[in-house]
C-alpha cells in the first residue's frame, strides 16, 4: 500500500522568478501522472484566488533544469529522482507560438539570410544579393557575384546608409554601400585571398573588421573600414574609376584541416570557427593564434554563440543539435551539456536568440524550422513550417522576426508575438 501511495502521490513546491506570477511558497499534493495541463490549472487557480482579475497564462514547468514534456512520475523516472523527495518546479511563462509573416520569392536557392532593422539581406545560388524590408517588399538585386552567394552581413545601417558584406563561392567577399533614399548600392571593395569559395562571414562587434571562413581551410580577417593601408595604392580618381578596389587580409590563421563552414566573433578579439574536420577552434587575435579547441565526432555545419549565455550551439550531419561550454572541460576534451532531438534529416543552420538567452532555431534538410528552448531537449517548442525544400540558413538577429531560406528559392519570416507586445 506505501509503494502505491509513494507512486501515486508526490510534494511538490511551486516557485517562479517571475514575481507577478507567485504562488504561497507552501508544499502542494499532487498525482505522479499530472503533466503541464494539471499543472497550469492549479497555478492559474492558485493565480486566480488570489487576484480575481487575474487572466490565464499558459507556463511551461522546469523540474531538475528540464521543461517537462511527459508525466511528472515519468520525468522523475527518467532523471532518476525519488519520487519521496519534496520535488521543487520552477515555472515560467510559455514563450509565445511565433506568426508565420512573409513569403520572399526568389529566382534561385536561398543559402544566406541576414535581418538588421527592419531590412533583409538576402545571398542566392543564381549569384545575386538581394535587399527586402521585413514586410515583404523587395527593395534591389545586386548582380556581382560570378557564383552562389554563400554568406552575407551587416557591417552598418541608419537612416541613409547600409554598409553589408557578401562572400561567394567565387573566392571573394565584397563590401558594399547602399544609398537607401536612391536605392542604389555601390561595390566598395573587393577582398581577394582565398583560394576556395568561401562559406561563411562575420563582423566584428565594433564593425571595424570581417571574418572569413573557406573551402581552402583558411580563416582570414579583413578591415571593414572606408579606407585602410593594406588597400591596393592609387589615386582618388583611380579609385572612382575602378568600383570595387581590391582589399587583402590583415591576418591569415591555419589550423583547420577541411572546410570552415562557421564563422562567429565572440568579441572584438575573439573568433570561433566551426569546419568539417570535426573541430571547433576558438582564435585570439591579440596572439594571432589559436586559443582552445572543441573537437566533435562528426563534421560541423553551423556552430553559434551566445554573448547572454556563453553556451555554443552546433548542427552536424546528424539529425541531432548539441550544445557545448567552452568554459569547461581541459585541452580538447568538452562534453556535450545537452542534445537535442526533433529533426528527421541532417540539420544545417542554427541561430540562437539575441535577447532570449534560452532560445535558439535550427533549419535542417528536413524542410523545417524549429524553436527550442535549451531547457527541452526532447522536443522543441514549436515548428516554423513553410519551406517545401531543405533549409540552408535562419537567422534570429532581430528580436522581433525569426528569418530563414530555403532550396525551395524562398525566405520565411516569423513574427514574435512577445516582442510584437512592447
Amino acid at each position: 500500500m506505501e509503494i502505491e501511495t509513494a507512486e501515486g502521490q508526490l510534494q511538490i513546491q511551486l516557485k517562479t522568478k517571475q514575481k507577478q506570477y507567485a504562488v504561497p511558497d507552501i508544499p502542494y499534493s499532487i498525482a505522479a501522472s499530472v503533466a503541464t495541463g494539471e499543472l497550469n490549472t492549479l497555478v492559474n487557480t492558485l493565480l486566480q484566488e488570489a487576484d480575481s482579475c487575474h487572466k490565464s497564462v499558459e507556463f511551461d514547468f522546469l523540474v531538475a533544469g528540464e521543461f517537462l514534456r511527459l508525466s511528472l512520475g515519468e520525468h522523475l523516472k527518467q532523471l532518476s529522482i525519488s519520487f519521496e523527495d519534496v520535488i521543487d518546479i520552477e515555472y515560467v511563462e510559455r514563450f509565445p507560438s511565433p506568426e508565420p509573416q512573409d513569403c520572399l520569392i526568389h529566382d534561385d536557392w536561398v543559402a544566406a539570410v541576414k535581418c538588421r532593422g527592419e531590412w533583409i539581406l538576402s545571398g542566392c545560388y543564381d549569384n545575386s544579393l538581394n535587399i527586402w524590408t521585413a514586410k515583404g517588399e523587395h527593395r534591389l538585386t545586386i548582380s556581382e557575384h560570378t557564383s552562389p552567394v554563400k554568406a552575407v552581413a551587416w557591417i552598418s545601417l541608419d537612416a541613409d546608409n547600409g554598409v553589408f558584406v557578401s562572400a561567394s563561392q567565387d573566392q571573394t567577399a565584397m563590401i558594399w554601400s547602399w544609398n537607401i533614399a536612391k536605392n542604389k548600392a555601390e561595390c566598395l571593395f573587393v577582398c581577394r585571398g582565398h583560394e576556395r569559395g568561401i562559406d561563411c562571414v562575420d563582423v566584428s562587434e565594433n564593425g571595424q573588421r570581417i571574418a572569413t571562413g573557406s573551402w581552402d581551410t583558411m580563416l582570414k580577417v579583413w578591415s571593414a573600414a572606408p579606407s585602410d593601408p593594406s588597400d591596393d595604392a592609387g589615386t582618388a580618381k583611380k579609385a572612382r574609376v575602378e568600383q570595387g578596389k581590391t582589399r587583402t587580409p590583415n591576418l591569415t590563421l591555419q589550423g583547420h584541416k577541411e572546410a570552415i563552414s562557421a564563422v562567429q566573433w565572440i568579441d572584438n578579439e575573439t573568433i570561433l570557427t566551426g569546419s568539417w574536420d570535426h573541430t571547433m577552434k576558438i582564435w585570439d587575435l591579440s596572439m594571432e593564434g589559436l586559443k582552445s579547441e572543441i573537437v566533435g565526432n562528426k563534421s560541423f555545419f553551423d556552430v553559434h554563440f551566445s554573448r547572454l549565455s556563453g553556451l555554443i550551439i552546433t548542427c552536424s550531419a546528424d539529425k541531432n543539435l548539441r550544445l557545448y561550454d567552452p568554459r569547461s572541460g581541459r585541452g580538447t576534451t568538452h562534453t556535450v551539456q545537452n542534445t537535442y532531438l526533433g529533426h528527421s534529416q541532417w540539420v544545417q543552420t542554427v541561430c540562437w536568440s539575441s535577447n532570449e538567452e534560452h532560445l535558439f532555431i535550427s533549419g535542417a534538410y528536413d524542410n523545417q524550422v524549429k524553436l527550442w528552448d535549451m531547457r527541452s531537449p526532447k522536443a522543441p517548442l514549436y515548428d516554423l513550417s513553410g519551406h517545401e525544400e531543405k533549409v540552408m540558413d535562419c537567422d534570429w538577429s532581430n528580436p522581433k522576426y525569426m528569418v530563414s531560406g530555403g532550396a525551395d528559392n524562398t525566405v520565411r519570416i516569423f513574427k514574435s508575438k512577445k516582442v510584437a507586445r512592447f
